[in-house]
């Protein structure tokens, strides 16, 4: 059977570790610099331990370069990929086409490359050229379909990546200009200011409101859970949780779910067994409200209202006093409701009142949402939840042998001579000790011992904390990296490149140039003007059922800049245009 990989956000090392031991199979984390969440950049020193760790379970690190580059940047990236291949990292996201132009030129060593969703990919033409060049994983866009990422795969050898879980981009991406009109802060540079996040009023051409001060371009967050099994036989390989500038609870809980549910259709790409103390629950960490996007059909995938967390709904509001409302659902001191476009924080809770700091809101028949647990976020951070790897000892003929699940094995003489005087005894001290793992990465599926001579506790102990400690140096050396194989310049469908293509360097334009494009236009950062500033499957004229209207709709900002909208009803897409 295809094992599926886990693919985790990490913003730290601390993150990467948590993932780790909630059963990711993979870990995404940002490089020193040159990352899409520029605020979440991390050292090499802390990647490497982050490495040393993973690779104790045979987790492998990806590290996000994923920016758009400048020449000098360029060359600074080239020096950053060279030493996250000494320290062991497994692979780079990647966007800029002047980083796959060294990697074809044999500038850079053999470290795997996935061509980053920043880099458009959302098409078999775009998909097969990274194929043909012989990259090793294409990143799919968050828009496709099932049908149309099962299409892609079959007509594809490279590794197949898509996103799972986790907040979704309006724009598709690599194809978001508008915080960088409005500000100068690029999505392509990492810094984007998340102009879709904000309030918009949508007016006709007659300037008739149709939309006052709503968050229309603000989308559901995405989850993808009851797809994973078409997902698998479409043949994605690697399941990406989005969430990078995550806490830990969140990283802790999201994994832990997603670990679960991958786990009855596909075995993982990793090693060990999650010990769980917590039971996973998607709706109980930040969200905006759960979508499945456009994987089965065009659906409700906007929450106008807010962009915030809405969380788990509880139910309607059923009674209400002075200072206090009922509620039929269990709620503690500390939780976090929202209803209304607003919310409170609980103060108390008395028999079936609810005290809150605020009243503002409060109605009966209002639907109530919790989007903070105070009870599962401090179980979470209590949460000892431990990853080991599965171990059988066997003791015979005056060696003992220890053999982990992936058959790796490590041994050792006995050097106790003495005959015990009572062998069952002994045999049973030896197994129940040998049993005791404590906090080590490992946990013992069996114990095979015979003819065991006389061994005092003490000896046992030590004798099995060497034998494991062995075995972990024995496993983290037969761990083997994947290598890109050499990369080759193919033919691009595209002929002629405008700011779309997000060439910011001339290593870039060269690359293109020599898969058969004229480059007429270089990025939008480098000083050109994009007449699109976003183009997204998210659709205003679907949302307020105005499909078949002819009449023309703008975007009104919260400082009164309008900006005209096209729709592509041939493609199912909306552009927002420049002013």
């Amino acid at each position: 059977m295809k094992q599926i990989e886990l693919l985790a956000p990490a913003k730290d090392k601390e993150t990467a570790v948590i993932a780790i031991e909630s059963g990711a199979d993979a870990v995404y984390i940002g490089s020193p610099k040159f990352g899409a969440r520029q605020a979440v950049g991390n050292s090499l020193e802390d990647i490497k331990e982050v490495v040393d760790y993973a690779h104790k379970f045979y987790v492998k690190v990806h590290v996000a370069i994923n920016t758009i580059l400048t020449d000098d940047e360029l060359k600074q990236a080239q020096e950053l990929i060279f030493k996250l291949y000494e320290i062991g990292v497994d692979a780079i996201i990647v966007q800029d086409m002047g980083i796959f132009k060294l990697a074809v030129d044999g500038k850079l060593p053999s470290i795997p490359i996935h061509a980053s969703t920043q880099c458009d990919n959302r098409t078999l033409e775009k998909a097969k050229f990274f194929d043909d060049m012989g990259i090793s994983r294409v990143i799919f866009a968050r828009e496709l379909s099932i049908e149309q990422i099962k299409d892609i795969c079959q007509n594809i050898n490279a590794e197949v990546e898509t996103f799972v879980h986790g907040a979704l981009c309006v724009s598709y991406s690599g194809q978001c200009y508008l915080s960088h009109y409005i500000g100068g802060r690029s999505a392509n540079r990492g810094e984007c200011a998340q102009a879709c996040r904000k309030k918009y009023t949508l007016v006709d051409e007659e300037g008739t409101i149709i939309a006052k001060d709503k968050y229309i371009l603000s989308l559901r967050d995405f989850n993808a859970s009851k797809h994973l099994k078409k997902l698998i036989d479409a043949g994605v390989k690697s399941f990406k949780i989005e969430g990078r500038l995550k806490d830990k609870n969140y990283v802790k809980n999201v994994v832990a779910f997603y670990r679960r549910e991958i786990d009855k259709f596909a075995p993982k790409t990793s090693s060990g067994k999650v010990f769980l103390d917590f039971e996973p629950d998607v709706n109980k960490s930040f969200n905006r409200g759960f979508t499945d996007y456009f994987l089965d059909g065009r659906k409700k995938c906007f929450n106008f209202e807010t962009p915030k967390a809405v969380g788990e709904y509880l139910g309607k509001i059923t009674k209400i006093g002075k200072d206090w409302f009922e509620l039929k659902a269990e709620v503690s001191k500390q939780d976090g409701l929202y209803f209304n476009n607003g919310g409170c924080l609980i103060n108390k809770v008395e028999d079936k009142r609810i005290y809150p700091n605020r009243m503002h809101g409060i109605a009966v028949g209002v639907d109530v949402y919790r989007n903070y647990d105070c009870d599962f976020e401090k179980q979470l951070e209590n949460s000892k939840t431990k990853r080991r790897i599965g171990v059988e000892f066997t003791c015979k003929d005056g060696v003992l042998k220890a053999l982990d699940e992936d058959k790796n094995s490590v041994q050792i003489p006995l050097s106790a001579n003495e005959t015990s005087k009572n062998p069952e005894k002994m045999r049973e001290t030896f197994i129940k000790q040998m049993q005791k793992t404590g906090d080590s990465d490992f946990y013992v599926t069996g114990v095979v011992a015979e003819d065991l001579p006389f061994m005092p506790v003490g000896e046992i102990n030590e004798l099995r904390r060497t034998i494991l400690t062995q075995l972990m140096a024995e496993r983290v050396k037969n761990y083997t990296r994947e290598i890109q194989k050499p990369l080759k310049y193919v033919e691009f469908s595209q002929k002629a490149l405008d700011y779309k293509a997000n060439i910011h360097n001339q290593t870039a334009k060269s690359f293109y140039e020599a898969c058969g494009c004229e480059v007429c236009e270089m990025s939008a950062e480098s000083g050109s003007k994009p007449t699109e500033l976003m183009r997204t499957k998210h659709c205003l004229k679907f949302a307020f059922n105005m499909c078949k209207s002819p009449r023309k709709l703008f975007l009104i900002d919260e400082k009164g800049k309008k900006y005209p909208l096209k729709f592509d009803c041939k493609r199912c897409e909306m552009v927002l245009l420049k002013p």
